[in-house]
């Protein structure tokens, strides 16, 4: 699949004559080839370091990928797409449960999906936070064609090949909506100060595929990337130019998963 200029989705390239690693060194320390280089390694006053000062500098910053809350078309078993359904009575307390685990993260910055079912899950987050709401619409769920408020049994009836197959007619390929998710992650990371961390409210397909490629993953493992269920977030974390998974599917008990990703 060809990736779009400028989009840096997936593993950061491997240098010459060195193999990419997926991830970063769980103990965040440096390697050893990384203190040789260091000219107080070694120096007589090395050892009066405080570990505080001998700590390398945290470029890391992270996001949480937070699904919106229950609508009805969730609970009916209906395709949403990019329909824009509201969040129902459960959906908004989902929203506002969430929002007092997530705000206790102290985040730096909030953006979310255009669309309403989006936004109404972000506001919770929004007003505890003082932090105002960055709307952007690549964000947005994957585009359903003429899935959209078909329930599984009727798309299953009408479009047995494509369902099998997991291809809306007149809709969104998988692929492209794994690139624009990707694409908006990666730019919203790029505007972050090392350090920190960063809300993004958005769809179950779009999150799931957007994490997958941004992992690097190929696309015929894009699927070990279980669903998300309403209101729960999962944690990425970008160091050294490359991510990693920190948590999936988090805020849940677990429950059951509502919605169009597969």
């Amino acid at each position: 699949m060809r990736r779009r200029a400028g989009v840096r989705c997936g593993l950061a390239p491997a240098e010459e004559g060195k193999v990419p690693v997926v991830g970063s060194d769980a103990t965040g320390h440096t390697s050893s080839a990384s203190s040789a280089r260091d000219p107080g390694v070694g120096s007589p006053d090395a050892g009066a370091r405080s570990p505080e000062s001998a700590r390398p500098p945290d470029h890391s910053v992270k996001l949480v990928l937070w699904r919106h809350g229950q609508t009805q078309w969730n609970v009916q078993g209906r395709f949403q797409g990019q329909s824009d359904i509201p969040l129902d009575e459960v959906g908004q307390q989902q929203a506002e449960r969430a929002a007092r685990l997530l705000a206790a993260l102290q985040p730096s910055a909030i953006f979310s999906s255009d669309l309403i079912r989006a936004a109404a899950t972000a506001a919770p987050l929004a007003r505890l936070t003082g932090l105002a709401v960055t709307p952007d619409k690549d964000l947005r769920e994957r585009y359903g064609g003429l899935w959209e408020g078909l329930t599984d049994v009727e798309i299953r009836a009408r479009y047995p090949v494509e369902h099998s197959q997991w291809r809306p007619p007149e809709g969104e390929a998988t692929a492209a909506v794994a690139e624009r998710a990707c694409a908006a992650m990666e730019r919203i990371a790029d505007t972050m100060t090392p350090g920190t961390l960063a809300v993004v409210v958005s769809h179950g397909a779009a999150l799931r595929l957007g994490a997958a490629r941004l992992l690097g993953l190929p696309e015929e493992l894009w699927g070990a990337i279980g669903p998300l269920a309403n209101c729960a977030w999962s944690v990425l974390g970008r160091r050294r130019g490359r991510w990693r998974l920190i948590e999936h599917n988090a805020g849940t008990l677990p429950e059951p998963v509502l919605g169009d990703a597969r």
